[in-house]
């Protein structure tokens, strides 16, 4: 036993021993430990204590340690796009392209530049590309991401736009994809532009025009700069001269045609829809001379409204602040019967069709005149204007004003009414709010329905039977309200201990009918009896 423990000693002993040397001789531990010096873009990563950072423990060097550093790569990787996710490098280790440990000096970064794959990264090299260096390229000018910017060089940061490495010759005036137009081998001429996919195709005489005709050259921001976009081609006049000064307005294709000047269309051919009056309906089929009255087909003819040629069948009902109403705004050129007018449009007058009222034909309001003629002035848009004063003086004015039915009613329908009866002098409480109004304010006398809003007493006996037959009156009234409450009849109000005789004792269970029985009061039969005569003991017992 004695031995095994110096045994364990002495292998503790050595253990610490060397242990002390490898903290005294790092420098010559290391170099026997590591397989070369770091390259310099590495040289931070250079010690004992930092193998972790790349290499995982009894591993070799892990890919995600790689790539944790390698932040803008692994974003790449991520997206799935650049070289390091093509077919040639996807799957392998990092090392097996980027070897280490090979003095400071060692580029990491190896490939036969001349034979490289560039289309693996996503930009394949056409055209004028191909004869491009590297470096012409990948320089830190035309890097975007500012973070890569930074680094001392990078394949990375690139973008595949034109203008990350091109000027924009065109100033911000078309579209940054150039490609629209241009091709990758020389940038003069667009071969790929095709005019007609303008909004100003190329017909006629104009395919034969030089570009620099209509597409003149400026000089902006020290720069030449030829203007494509913002030519101004709405009219024939913005480029050639109105030889007519104007007398047939600016659009010369009233009457000539893009293949020559000289050719003048007939007048068979005439389109008149491309004149600021075009023909619809059964203005087609009118002769040029109903319109056109003095022989001169050239001259300009009024035309803006309606009544410059047509008589005003309304006889002016619609002029408004001098000005006339144009009869398109409610007619078409189909024909004058009937109307376009739309609810809509009825909607921006002074009385907009709501309710009920937008199921009511046109003519039981407009109604025509003896000469069958429409009106459309109507008096007033007061609801009396066109419906019976039901209330006509039976409602006080300062529930009716100027008898306007919209106080209690609405648009939908008379049955509804929004009246607010607590402004009165008897508020609607408890199950009063849910009678209806005509049951206190409609009667039938003799089969005719007579209304009554003014002067209704407020009483409850003057609407409900006293059933107690005037036990409680009190100076020619009766007030329900004492023992009752408005949602039921049932005396929940009623205080016995209030009356002139309490109920104390016994008396408190007994039930009201051992005391208060029927009997005919003021001739009425059955009527409980409440106000008892007596209240000595031997009244009862």
């Amino acid at each position: 036993m004695k031995k095994y423990f110096d045994l364990k000693l002495l292998l503790r002993t050595t253990i610490a021993i060397m242990l002390l040397g490898f903290v005294l001789m790092p420098g010559k531990v290391f170099s026997q430990l590591s397989p070369g010096d770091l390259a310099q873009a590495h040289a931070h990563l250079e010690g004992l204590s930092k193998c972790t950072e790349c290499h995982d423990l009894g591993k070799k060097v892990s890919n995600e340690k790689c790539l944790a550093c390698h932040k803008p790569l692994k974003a790449r990787i991520d997206a799935n796009k650049g070289f390091h996710v093509s077919s040639e490098v996807k799957g392998k280790n990092c090392t097996k392209c980027h070897s280490d440990h090979n003095g400071r000096k060692f580029d990491m970064i190896r490939f036969d530049k001349d034979n490289f794959k560039h289309d693996l990264t996503g930009f394949k090299l056409e055209g004028a590309h191909t004869d491009k260096k590297c470096d012409e390229c990948h320089k830190k000018d035309f890097i975007t991401n500012n973070d890569i910017k930074k680094k001392k060089f990078s394949f990375l940061g690139l973008d595949t736009k034109c203008l990350t490495c091109h000027e924009d010759f065109h100033q911000k005036t078309l579209s940054e994809n150039c490609t629209n137009c241009h091709n990758q081998n020389k940038f003069k001429p667009a071969d790929k532009f095709n005019h007609n996919k303008t909004k100003f195709a190329l017909e006629g005489k104009h395919k034969d025009v030089d570009c620099s005709k209509c597409h003149k050259t400026f000089q902006r921001n020290g720069k030449e700069f030829t203007q494509f976009a913002g030519i101004k081609f709405n009219n024939c006049t913005s480029c050639h001269k109105d030889v007519h000064e104007n007398k047939f307005g600016q659009s010369c294709t009233k009457c000539h045609n893009v293949n020559s000047f000289h050719e003048i269309a007939g007048l068979s051919s005439f389109n008149h829809n491309k004149t600021n009056f075009p023909l619809t309906g059964k203005h087609i089929n009118i002769d040029c001379k109903k319109c056109h009255t003095n022989g001169k087909l050239i001259q300009p003819i009024k035309h803006n409204l309606c009544s410059d040629c047509h008589k005003d069948y309304h006889e002016g009902q619609f002029i408004k602040n001098k000005v006339r109403t144009d009869c398109k705004e409610c007619h078409t050129t189909k024909s004058f019967v009937g109307s376009s007018y739309t609810i809509e449009d009825h909607a921006k007058t002074n009385f907009p069709l709501e309710g009920a009222h937008m199921a009511t034909p046109c003519f039981v309001c407009h109604k025509p005149k003896a000469e069958q003629k429409w009106n459309f002035r109507l008096k007033s848009e007061r609801c009396t204007d066109c419906h019976d004063n039901k209330h006509e003086n039976k409602i006080s004015q300062k529930y009716y004003p100027e008898n306007n039915c919209l106080s209690c009613h609405n648009n939908d329908t008379w049955k509804r009414v929004k009246f607010d009866h607590n402004k009165t002098k008897f508020k609607l409480l408890g199950a009063h709010s849910e009678v209806s109004c005509r049951k206190c304010h409609f009667k039938t006398n003799n089969g005719i329905e007579e209304q009554k809003f003014m002067g209704i007493k407020t009483e409850c006996v003057e609407c409900h039977t006293d059933k107690h037959a005037g036990q409680f009156n009190n100076n020619g009234k009766t007030d329900c309200l004492k023992c009752h409450q408005n949602l039921n009849w049932k005396p929940v109000k009623f205080d016995h201990a209030k009356t002139k005789f309490p109920l104390n004792g016994k008396h408190a269970n007994v039930a009201c009918v051992k005391c208060h029985k029927p009997k005919t009061i003021g001739g009425t039969a059955n009527v409980i009896e409440y106000k008892l005569k007596s209240y000595t003991c031997e009244s009862c017992h």
